[in-house]
């Protein structure tokens, strides 16, 4: 089976996220002064091939865990969809 996997990985809340404070700063300085807090991250699409959505999901996990999210400074979140049988 193919499945659709999303993974979004975001600074950790604890650090300073110096791209998404330089955004923030450029909103203001277009008058846009109503936005608190902006965080910048990174939106992953995978098509991974597996027997169950439980496979998928652990391929998934190993991926971030080995390259696609630093751990130290970030976190991810996954969501799995079948795609086809």
């Amino acid at each position: 089976m193919i499945f659709s996997v999303e993974i979004k990985v975001m600074p950790l809340k604890e650090l300073l996220d110096p791209q998404g404070k330089a955004v923030s700063d450029g909103l203001r300085n277009l008058g846009l002064k109503n936005i608190n807090d902006v965080r910048i991250g990174k939106h992953i699409n995978l098509q991974i091939e597996a027997a169950t959505k439980e496979d998928a999901l652990v391929i998934a996990e190993d991926a971030s865990k080995k390259l696609l999210a630093n751990p130290v400074m970030e976190e991810y979140e996954i969501s799995v969809e079948k795609l086809t049988s």
